[in-house]
């Protein structure tokens, strides 16, 4: 079978409904009910992010060692998709994150953020799109619409998810590249939310355009390690999630222009043991404390609001994925207000690197490994 046969054949299998594999499915025991928990695909290399394509496409899945796949409805894993970038895959950089254009289906483009060496060995995040061929089996046109500058990362902290809001606004929610006082500098770009617009350009109402001495793209400043973000689907507030030290993992809801602390405020010490030379406290006037802190840390990545009348248990619940502790996080909210925690998926020991809710209600989560794999999650409400 030639290689464009194949890809048609995957891509009318795609059409199909949303099935899981049967045989491995497991159930978990959690406050609301029983969960299902199948898996929908194996054999991933070290997944980063999904996004769903529409009309029941299957779904992007990007692997940190530097290819995007598609996952069919049938839980068929596509070949690598040609004309994605040439990756800096060292310590945790790589392909990250990958979300489609508000538009995707009249224009059907794809954003991918990913590590980009620079010319002295450092590396930093860049932002880049092409379109989706119909085929599926290439992005065409890609090109690099921002690039994190300086380039200060040795193999840390690219932070790197990728939200469009309610307006097109695209908001990247960047890691300082372990590089603890670049998150203050506001001529650099570690450390940062920043707010462009879809071809790269910065809209003239974002905080700080026109001062000479920053970065017109900076959104919000004083971040560590940014590895989650999503859009509250009831305020269409961006919220964002990162990494302390050792201790301090916390969610944001990054506000224009203000800054969020690190290094100078953290809940975290250095993973010697020995405080942050930078800090001052967990709380330092003039900046902002995290909406929600967790002591101990979890090692958080990928987030997602559930908002689907599928399972109601979960209405206003935030699902936020962690690595070091190897769970499923659920936030339950009163408004913005975080009421209550449950861990979740404890017993897969696996680390949760991104979660996302698919179209038909379930949890998506992909699991951080050599062998990674996606995985579905239902709920028994009975």
């Amino acid at each position: 079978m030639t290689s464009r046969s194949w890809l048609t054949t995957f891509a009318a299998a795609a059409l199909l409904p949303m099935l899981a594999q049967a045989a491995s499915e497991q159930q978990l025991p959690s406050e609301e009910g029983q969960l299902t928990v199948s898996t929908v695909a194996d054999g991933l290399r070290n997944p980063w992010a999904l996004a769903f394509l529409p009309d029941g496409q299957g779904m992007l899945i990007t692997e940190k060692s530097g290819d995007l796949r598609i996952v069919n409805a049938e839980g068929k894993v596509g070949p690598a998709i040609s004309g994605v970038p040439k990756v800096w895959s060292e310590g945790q950089g790589g392909l990250l994150d990958v979300v489609l254009s508000p538009e995707f289906k009249k224009d059907r483009t794809v954003y991918l953020s990913y590590a980009e060496e620079g010319s002295d060995g450092k590396a930093g995040t860049a932002i880049g799109r092409g379109q989706l061929s119909q085929d599926l089996g290439m992005l065409e046109n890609f090109n690099v619409i921002f690039r994190q500058l300086p380039k200060l990362s040795v193999g840390n902290h690219f932070g790197s998810r990728l939200v469009f809001d309610r307006n097109g606004y695209l908001f990247i929610a960047l890691g300082e590249n372990n590089q603890r006082s670049t998150s203050q500098d506001l001529d650099k770009l570690q450390g940062k939310v920043v707010r462009i617009l879809p071809d790269g350009e910065v809209p003239k109402d974002n905080p700080f355009v026109g001062r000479k001495d920053v970065r017109p793209e900076i959104w919000s400043f004083g971040h560590r390690n940014q590895q989650g973000a999503a859009l509250n689907p009831w305020t269409g507030k961006l919220w964002t999630h990162e990494h302390g030290p050792r201790g301090g993992d916390e969610i944001n809801i990054p506000q224009p222009g203000k800054n969020y602390g690190w290094p100078t405020a953290t809940h975290g010490i250095n993973y010697s043991l020995l405080p942050i030379p930078e800090a001052k406290g967990e709380h330092v006037d003039g900046m902002i404390d995290p909406h929600h802190v967790w002591e101990k840390s979890p090692g958080i990545s990928g987030m997602a609001f559930y908002d689907n009348p599928r399972f109601k248990a979960w209405d206003h619940n935030l699902f936020v994925g962690a690595l070091a502790t190897q769970e499923l996080i659920r936030l339950q909210l009163e408004g913005d207000k975080v009421v209550h925690e449950e861990r979740l998926l404890g017993d897969l020991k696996a680390r949760i690197r991104d979660v996302r809710v698919g179209p038909d209600g379930y949890l998506y989560v992909l699991t951080d490994a050599v062998d990674g794999a996606l995985l579905k999650i239902g709920i028994s409400e009975d």
